[in-house]
C-alpha cells in the first residue's frame, strides 16, 4: 500500500503510462499465513486492487498484474487443467481482462484470453528470443540468423 502511495506521488509529478505489479498475491501471502488470516488478507488485497483502479482512472495509466496459480483438484473438475489463480474473486472481479500464459514448444508461449469485456476468448502464440518478444513463426529464423553470425 505504501508503494502505491509512492507511485501516486511519482505520477503526479510526471506522465507515466503503465504500472506493473509482479506477483500481486505474493506480497500478501508472505505477511499472512494459514486459513485463519485469510479474511484479513483478502480484505487488504481488495483494498490494494481498488487503489490500483483509482490510480488507473486518475492518471490514465494501464495496470498489468502478474499472479501466482496453484494446482487444485476442484479446479480440474470445472476448468479441466486443475490450475486456479490465487486471490480468488477479489482478483477476478477487480481485473478487466485476464490472460493465462503457458509454455508451448521450445521458445513458444501461448496467451489465452480467459475473461474480457472487449476480447473474445482465444489463444495467441508468441515466442521469447534473444531479441525479445516476437512472432512464434520468427523464432526459427532468428535462431538460424543468430547461428550464422
Amino acid at each position: 500500500m505504501e508503494l502505491l502511495a509512492h507511485a501516486s506521488a511519482l505520477m503526479a509529478q510526471s506522465r507515466h503510462a503503465l504500472i506493473i505489479v509482479d506477483s500481486a498475491t505474493a506480497l500478501f501471502r508472505t505477511d499472512f499465513s494459514g486459513r485463519g488470516e485469510l479474511a484479513e488478507r483478502q480484505q487488504l488485497l481488495g483494498q490494494f486492487m481498488r487503489q490500483l483502479q483509482r490510480l488507473a482512472n486518475e492518471y490514465g495509466v494501464a495496470v498489468v498484474i502478474t499472479n501466482q496459480v496453484v494446482s487444485s483438484p476442484d479446479a480440474a473438475m470445472f476448468s479441466g487443467d486443475g490450475i486456479k489463480p490465487i486471490g480468488g474473486n477479489i482478483i477476478a472481479h477487480a481485473s478487466t481482462t485476464r490472460i493465462k500464459l503457458r509454455k508451448g514448444k521450445g521458445a513458444e508461449r501461448i496467451a489465452r484470453v480467459v475473461d474480457s469485456p472487449m476480447i473474445a476468448e482465444s489463444d495467441a502464440t508468441f515466442a521469447l528470443s534473444g531479441a525479445g518478444v516476437c512472432d512464434a513463426s520468427d523464432v526459427d529464423k532468428l535462431a538460424k540468423d543468430g547461428m550464422e553470425e
